[in-house]
């Protein structure tokens, strides 16, 4: 089965408030996740975060600090490993990746604000084509939603 590398090119919402919709949408899967950031600072933000990001319901998730991270179904580090297994790996605020091919999907999730991020996410969307996975582009459309472009 080849890995599908998705690309979401963020333009009118910030990441945390598309982050968790579609976090929400793997656990719907049953998808484990791994969600890597750029540092350990932005993790811990990211942590608090998911605990608080509406007033009625949270994503079950853990990091490193937590503890047994194979019963996490959404794992939060800025390092490279994959603790709980994940089925899913997010790459954000312009997160090295590890090797993808392990993943049933790989995401790259990036700021279309900064210019240094989208000539980033063009070099992944090539490093990625090179490795013959399977490739999509979405936008984010003014509501929030998303619209498939490649």
């Amino acid at each position: 089965m080849s890995v599908e590398v998705v690309f979401y090119h963020l333009l009118h919402k910030p990441l945390e408030m598309a982050l968790p919709q579609l976090l929400a949408k793997c656990l719907d899967r049953d998808w484990r996740v791994v969600v890597q950031t750029g540092t350990p600072e932005r993790c811990a933000a990211l942590d608090s975060h998911l605990w608080t990001y509406t007033d009625d319901s949270f994503l079950p998730h853990g990091t490193e600090a937590d503890g047994l991270p194979e019963y996490q179904p959404i794992f939060l580090t800025s390092g490279q490993e994959n603790p709980n297994q994940a089925d899913v790996r997010f790459m954000v605020d312009r997160a090295e990746p590890p090797s993808l091919a392990d993943y049933k999907r790989a995401i790259f999730m990036f700021d279309g604000r900064d210019q240094e991020a989208v000539a980033e996410a063009r070099s992944r969307w090539k490093d990625a084509k090179a490795e013959g996975f399977d490739l999509a582009y979405w936008q984010q459309t003014e509501a929030g939603g998303w619209e498939r472009k490649a």
